[in-house]
């Protein structure tokens, strides 16, 4: 059975190799940088609840609009940049009416948020670029082993205990195991996903298009976490939302 699915997936899809040192350094830096949302990711939720969070994660597309032209001088019509800024506006509302703010998990979420925006451009690049384009599974397989290598020792180094900690969680619980794998099961489709989405639209549709999720799970998160919003909050993240309706409908009168 599994041969069977193997031959049937190398004949969806064929296997490239890596045709430069060029295109290796750019697979590794989209390693790095994803590794690098991540970790600044999982930390700031230390110190920031998921709502706000998720509100802060919603000014990705300012930033993969600044990076995208930064890095291939591809430009939007004016009338995207201008729906931008309510989705940047309603985020700096919620901060200033967030009860649990706290300045290092603001500023590690930040920083994991224009790591996301960096990563959804690079893989733009490397998913559409006529010199070097790959496919996304292709594009998983190889950033893959790059990220291990740099997550593996960062999770060591700050969680020391790491794997006596999974062994011993394991052996009290086989059901962790059979989470763990589901978990990163969803990982891979996750990324799979995203490099799909990116090489059929454009780095910043794929990241307003993720805003929607974040709204879910900022009513999630107040729904099972409890954590307090404040009625100047619940305004910033609407405004946020407002902003992402008003992109999506900007998107398709330019289509």
């Amino acid at each position: 059975m599994l041969s069977y699915i193997a031959i049937s997936w190398l004949k969806v899809v064929p296997l490239q190799t890596l045709r430069s040192r060029v295109q290796f350094l750019k697979i590794s830096a989209l390693g790095v940088v994803f590794c690098l949302s991540v970790v600044t990711g999982n930390v700031s939720l230390k110190y920031l609840p998921v709502s706000f969070n998720q509100a802060i994660g919603a000014t990705t597309p300012f930033f993969t609009a600044v990076f995208a032209y930064l890095m291939t001088l591809k430009r939007e019509g004016w009338v995207t940049y201008v729906t931008l800024i309510p989705v940047v506006t309603g985020v700096i509302i919620a901060s200033g009416g967030e009860p649990s703010f706290h300045l290092f998990g603001f500023i590690m979420c930040i920083g994991a948020t224009a790591a996301r925006a960096l990563k959804s451009v690079l893989q733009g690049i490397l998913l559409s670029n006529e010199g070097e384009k790959l496919h996304s599974m292709n594009l998983l397989m190889f950033m893959a082993p790059v990220a291990v290598a740099f997550l593996l020792p960062a999770a060591i180094f700050m969680e020391r205990d790491v794997v006596g900690i999974t062994i011993a969680l394991a052996r009290d619980d086989m059901r962790f195991i059979v989470y763990l794998t589901f978990n990163s099961a969803l990982a891979y489709f996750v990324n799979l996903a995203n490099f799909l989405v990116t090489k059929h639209t454009s780095a910043l549709t794929l990241q307003v298009l993720g805003n929607a999720k974040g709204a879910v799970a900022v009513v999630i998160s107040i729904l099972i976490f409890r954590n307090p919003v404040s009625v100047t909050g619940m305004f910033g993240y609407s405004i946020t939302v407002i902003g992402v309706i008003l992109y999506n409908e900007a998107k398709k009168r330019q289509k």
